[in-house]
């Protein structure tokens, strides 16, 4: 049976970047988006509803995030999912959460207050970031090869 598995998101950060490097060089940031959705109930009244999503992106993505977004940005996300396992060490139970792996991704806006003039690029450019495919050993993907050892993830 064939599989897909692709997410596009549009939102705005909740909390600055988080950015890491695991022991092999590799940089990682983890990010949290907030997306919204209008809608009308059944007796026309407007409601809203915010989804918060957990990012993870890697190399120079992980990179240029980090050094031009701040919470409260928007930012557009192409990724997939990815199901995170582990033990809790204080409880012992099994945990589990639903992340984005960002594959790649668009600064969305002008450029901000705070932003060095050669900031990002405005609204419809691309970020100056490899594409999903590249392969990982590169540094610059979105780091679509095998996770990195558990030791060596920064979190």
């Amino acid at each position: 049976m064939a599989s897909y598995n692709k997410v596009i998101l549009l939102g705005n950060l909740t909390r600055d970047p988080e950015l890491r490097y695991t022991p092999k060089g590799t940089a990682s940031a983890r990010l949290g988006l907030a997306v919204n959705r209008s809608y009308k109930t059944d007796t026309g009244e407007t409601r809203e509803e915010v989804t918060f999503v957990d990012i993870d992106a890697w190399g120079k993505q992980a990179e240029l995030i980090a050094q031009y977004l701040r919470k409260g940005n928007p930012l557009f996300v192409e990724g997939r999912l990815k199901l995170d396992q582990w033990d809790d060490k204080t409880s012992g139970q099994k945990r589990s959460a639903i992340r984005v792996v960002m594959e790649n991704f668009q600064f969305v806006g002008g450029r901000a207050e705070g932003r060095p003039a050669g900031g990002p690029p405005s609204s419809g450019h691309s970020a100056p970031a490899s594409p999903a495919s590249a392969p990982a050993s590169g540094g610059d993907s979105g780091h679509d090869g095998p996770p990195p050892e558990e030791d060596d993830v920064p979190f």
